[in-house]
């Protein structure tokens, strides 16, 4: 089989962090978010894989991700062309490269616990045309939303329903045969100008064998800054007690409880209390502060007389204030400082980009 990964679109909900960062590359426990779908492809067995990304963005992608040997793998690049017509048209858009083959098609935003083998294996041994991965949701007008008989069979799944027939959203997780593309000719756009992908799903239930599967653990649709968080905290939660490891020296005075990893140069003063999980990277200065639970810190950040707690801080950034950040996410080289270190007078100086959200 082989895989393509969606990486593309602009993520207009994460900006201003995504005026500069692909979305697919923010880091999670400082690893790419694209990092753990790679390994969890090439865990299910997958090492020939496609990834569709933006137009322009094939060197970055490859700069950072490679070509796919970290993983024993080949990695191809290929870019949308057309522009943003929905995740059907993104299969579509990669034809040449899987004519003709069963393969897996993974939405790069989505992060699951567990591994994906179960689902690959089910489509191949009940030698199925299309493998859906279901999940449970609070809000399914958000989503693709599957509809069943009364025998609990595939009925068809319906884009982002005003009034969903379940509450079973359609993950990005889709496995299809070879004739994908003879199922995209008969997909007309919808209202939205897309083409949608529970039309070709739809399709499939018509014409084919169709199974499906509710993912049991947590499934994360990362395309809000919250839900970056909390995926950024449920990856801790599932790494290995081994991924953790302090590479620096750290001072007797120091306190470091739990689960922690502190990259190569990174200098933590005797006075700071870090409480894992927390993930911090190289060429850091922690002095005087406290580093909570879940907290990811990329290379290079300074942290001096704060607390951080619950949040992800990009390579680059300053944080020197009294004031606590929890659940919070700070682009790169951004700085937080308290406003008396710069203005005599009482008062907020800020800096705010589109979408932002700040809290005061």
């Amino acid at each position: 089989m082989k895989a393509l990964i969606a990486a593309g679109g602009r993520a207009t909900r994460l900006r201003p962090i995504t005026w500069t960062i692909n979305k697919h590359l923010i880091p999670l426990a400082n690893k790419p978010m694209l990092w753990y779908v790679l390994k969890k492809v090439t865990d299910a067995g997958i090492k020939d894989i496609i990834i569709n990304v933006n137009p322009g963005e094939v060197a970055e992608m490859s700069r950072v991700l490679g070509d796919g040997s970290e993983f024993g793998a080949r990695v191809t690049y290929v870019e949308q062309r057309g522009g943003a017509k929905g995740l059907a048209h993104v299969v579509a858009n990669a034809e040449e490269h899987l004519q003709g083959e069963r393969f897996l098609f993974f939405l790069g935003d989505n992060i699951i616990l567990g591994s994906i083998n179960r689902f690959v294996e089910r489509f191949q041994q009940e030698n199925l045309d299309c493998m859906i991965a279901l999940s449970r949701v609070k809000d399914p007008q958000r989503f693709g939303v599957a509809e069943f008989h009364p025998d609990g069979s595939l009925k068809r799944t319906v884009e982002k329903p005003q009034d969903p027939p379940s509450d079973f959203a359609v993950t990005g997780i889709y496995l299809f045969d070879e004739k994908f593309f003879e199922a995209f000719k008969t997909v007309a756009p919808s209202a939205r100008g897309e083409y949608e992908i529970t039309d070709v799903i739809t399709w499939y239930i018509e014409h084919g064998k169709t199974g499906h599967e509710e993912i049991t653990g947590w499934w994360k649709d990362t395309g809000t800054p919250d839900a970056l968080i909390e995926g950024n905290a449920l990856i801790m939660d599932d790494l290995p007690r081994e991924a953790f490891c302090v590479a620096c020296d750290v001072p007797d005075g120091a306190q470091v409880q739990g689960m922690v990893t502190i990259g190569k140069g990174t200098r933590v003063s005797p006075d700071c209390l870090i409480r894992g999980p927390v993930v911090i990277g190289e060429d850091c200065d922690i002095h005087g502060s406290y580093i909570g639970p879940y907290t990811a810190i990329g290379n290079g950040v300074k942290i001096h007389n704060s607390e951080v707690e619950h949040s992800i801080v990009l390579s680059g950034a300053t944080i020197d204030t009294a004031r606590r950040i929890v659940n919070s996410l700070i682009g790169q080289n951004a700085t937080l400082v308290d406003s008396q270190r710069t203005h005599p007078k009482t008062g907020h100086r800020l800096i705010v980009g589109d979408n932002s959200l700040v809290e005061l």
